[in-house]
């Protein structure tokens, strides 16, 4: 009994890492999407706007690498 316990216990929380990581995959691309809309909407590309695409597609990349393994 124990041990199925301890199974259920460890799927549970093993789908909750990647539930939270599939949000956060879905968030990022919202930012980014957001991002590039208002940085080509009004037609000027500036430094501050590229440097914000910049640093979400460098923070969506580096959450990419944080999947969560199955144990």
């Amino acid at each position: 009994m124990d041990n199925q316990q301890s199974s259920d216990s460890k799927e549970f929380v093993g789908n909750l890492k990647n539930g939270i990581w599939l949000f956060g995959v879905s968030s990022w691309v919202f930012g980014i999407a957001d991002r590039s809309i208002a940085t080509f909407a009004d037609g000027y590309l500036s430094a501050l706007d590229l440097a914000q695409l910049f640093t979400a597609a460098t923070f969506f990349v580096a959450w990419l690498f944080l999947k969560p393994t199955r144990a």
